[in-house]
């Protein structure tokens, strides 16, 4: 049996990070990947509310499927395609405002921070673009593709932001914000496809090494880590001391950051885990090859409920009012009851969904691999 916080959101932060988080919940914004550092994949408070039956706003058409989850700031949508491109459109009405090449397919999420747009591509780099102009401030090299989302937060001394990400090289990579240069770099024994998790000044994240890493941010230095034996391909939740993850093992588990050990796990059918949990205060929700949405129990890893699709459900949900948001490669986008997992609203996209939805300004926006993005109001 586990205590869990009062309030998810606000547990065991650093008080800059805690302010970045807050201000995530409070405004229209979804400027990270999972919404914030510790990547919840939960909206917090907000002065508006989703449509009970979201209605197609805008949609529009890259040249490649987009794989990568938009991230929203300062009224636009940000995200990377298969066609080698990064793009950013108005939040309204989906008008394309620019667009950025780089030398691979875009697969990772964008992260939002200090007025730019920071982004890996498949081709090693990553790339910091200006999100006004759409012109790059700077790049920095990797030594393979990067997946998975880039994170941001402020500098543990106060002085700007710092930028994490993790890369195929086997690498962990914090970055200047401001000037691109690298600060440390941590060697794990595998691929980290998954992004980052931030909390607590700690960096938590799962490799393909078959294990759930605790870096500190101030250094890159190893504080502690959980053998998990199986690919930690997607990335991890964090709430204050505990981290919550999906597994090629065909298991969700629950670890003690702090304690390093492993809480609870939970497993149903044999099929394994490539999306990402959302966190709410009793439970958390994540999507499973299985083709099933599944609803587990926060304090003892027991499943609450599980939801059934036509497809392999890579996408990573979003609880926003107490509903869950999440795509299927069975090519729809699904609104569940997060209390009993009952089917509240679907639209049909007519093309797998692996992207993860954002959530903002009472907008719903997603990627499908038809290569549009979707915008729903």
């Amino acid at each position: 049996m586990i205590s869990m916080p009062s309030n998810p959101l606000a547990a065991r932060l650093p008080l800059a990070a805690l302010l970045l988080t807050v201000a995530v919940g409070a405004s229209a914004d979804w400027p990270l990947y999972r919404g914030g550092p510790n990547q919840l994949g939960t909206l917090g408070p907000a002065p508006w509310h989703l449509a009970e039956k979201p209605k197609r706003a805008w949609r529009y058409k890259t040249r490649g499927p987009i794989l990568s989850s938009p991230v929203v700031a300062q009224g636009r949508v940000y995200v990377g395609s298969g066609d080698k491109y990064v793009y950013a459109f108005s939040l309204k009405d989906g008008k394309k405002l620019w667009s950025f090449g780089t030398k691979g397919p875009v697969e990772a999420p964008p992260c939002f921070v200090d007025g730019m747009v920071v982004i890996g591509s498949t081709d090693g780099v990553l790339y910091a673009i200006d999100a006004a102009s759409g012109k790059m401030r700077w790049k920095y090299a990797t030594e393979d593709k990067i997946a998975g989302a880039a994170n941001a937060v402020p500098a543990p001394d106060g002085n700007g932001w710092w930028v994490v990400v993790g890369s195929y090289d086997s690498r962990v990579h914090c970055v200047n914000a401001r000037t691109g240069k690298r600060i440390w770099t941590f060697e794990t024994n595998n691929y980290v496809n998954g992004s980052p998790a931030i909390s607590d000044g700690n960096v938590i994240f799962g490799g393909c090494d078959g294990t759930l890493y605790i870096v500190r941010l101030a250094d890159g230095k190893r504080l502690r880590s959980v053998e998990v034996r199986d690919y930690i391909a997607a990335s991890t939740a964090v709430d204050g001391r505990y981290a919550y993850v999906g597994h090629y093992g065909n298991q969700v588990i629950c670890a003690d950051v702090v304690a390093a050990r492993l809480v609870w796990s939970f497993r149903d059918r044999l099929f394994p885990y490539f999306s990402s949990p959302a966190v709410a205060p009793d439970r958390i929700v994540i999507g499973g090859r299985d083709k099933r949405v599944h609803c587990i129990s926060r304090r003892d890893g027991k499943g609450l409920w599980d939801f059934p699709t036509r497809g392999k459900v890579d996408s990573s949900p979003v609880i926003c009012d107490s509903r869950v948001i999440v795509g299927s490669e069975d090519g729809r986008l699904y609104m569940l009851a997060l209390n009993s997992g009952q089917q509240l609203w679907t639209y049909e996209i007519g093309a797998p969904v692996m992207s993860s939805p954002a959530v903002s300004d009472a907008m719903l926006i997603v990627g499908a691999n038809d290569g549009c993005v979707y915008a729903f109001s």
